[in-house]
């Protein structure tokens, strides 16, 4: 799933209960001095399951952090690693492998691997500008891997609204 022409590793993503403490940790210990957040609500988001999150992206030295805040309850697969009794955590979740191209070059990506040793977990669309798949690695890799395809334009109107370290 890595070695694949139209796939890079793009995104390095972390869960946590508290985003602007995340925030701030990163801002304070690893000098990223602000992210773009927003709630995954986007109108016309299809999800299986429907999760609920706050995000925060980032783009530094050529690598996404993202941020995840699940909503409690509402995004089990996001919140699985971190404390029940409320303390402060930051943990890390997953990669994210961008396929570039049209969207048959996702469909051809995701139709490349193999479902018994690389099983799909969650899967979404944005109508036809965004499909992502989680697949669960954590047996081998220690973290899941989500696939995404962005359409080029909407690529471009998204990461013009994420901040870019170093400037």
């Amino acid at each position: 799933m890595f070695a694949r022409t139209a796939a890079r590793h793009s995104q390095n993503a972390y869960v946590t209960n508290d985003l602007d403490r995340a925030m701030a940790i990163w801002r304070d210990d690893f000098d990223v001095p602000s992210f773009h957040v927003f709630a995954n609500d986007a109108p016309g988001l299809e999800a299986s399951p429907h999760y609920e999150m706050r995000i925060a992206l980032a783009l530094v030295g050529g690598v996404e952090i993202e941020l995840i805040e699940p909503v409690p309850g509402k995004a089990p697969m996001h919140a699985e690693v971190l404390p029940q009794d409320g303390s402060f955590a930051m943990r890390f979740h997953h990669v994210a492998m961008r396929i570039d191209g049209a969207l048959a070059d996702f469909d051809a990506h995701m139709a490349s691997l193999d479902p018994q040793r690389h099983p799909v977990i969650w899967s979404g669309a944005l109508g036809d500008m965004m499909r992502y798949a989680y697949t669960d690695e954590r047996a081998t890799l220690g973290h899941y891997v989500e696939h995404v395809w962005f359409d080029p334009e909407f690529y471009r109107a998204m990461a013009a609204a994420i901040p870019s370290y170093p400037g």
